[in-house]
């Protein structure tokens, strides 16, 4: 028997996380370990959570996420987003809150390009007198 799943993707600087609702208890598994085993810090738990605790829905569903690219805050980041997405096509009477929150925007900030003759994007080489 097919059990119902709800599907969003989330992006966020460099990292790209589908995700996946289904019903059950809450547990949050990110590339198949525990969230609190995956990412170090409480505080980005507690960001990527934020859209199932706006909704009042973290105890309604597991969320299944397959995230890459980027750091941890660029990941979490991209599983708020995938979670908002798939929150959706759960309720679309969802998108108010979720659109207040800024849950559904697309961050835009990435990482500006390397430029040739400096070090990094803006840091130029110490100056030199001689």
């Amino acid at each position: 028997m097919a059990q119902v799943s709800y599907a969003g993707t989330g992006r966020r600087k460099d990292s790209v996380a589908r995700v996946r609702l289904v019903p059950g208890k809450g547990n949050v598994t990110i590339n198949n370990r525990a969230a609190e085993d995956y990412i170090p810090s409480a505080s980005l738990i507690k960001d990527f959570k934020q859209p199932l605790d706006i909704t009042e829905t973290a105890e309604s569903y597991d969320v299944l996420v397959n995230v890459f690219g980027g750091g941890f805050s660029g990941q979490a980041g991209a599983i708020r987003h995938g979670i908002a997405r798939a929150l959706l096509e759960v309720d679309p009477d969802f998108r108010g809150p979720l659109k207040r929150a800024g849950m559904l925007t697309r961050d835009p900030r990435m990482k500006e390009r390397k430029k040739p003759g400096l070090k990094k994007a803006r840091k130029a080489s110490q100056f030199s007198k001689r």
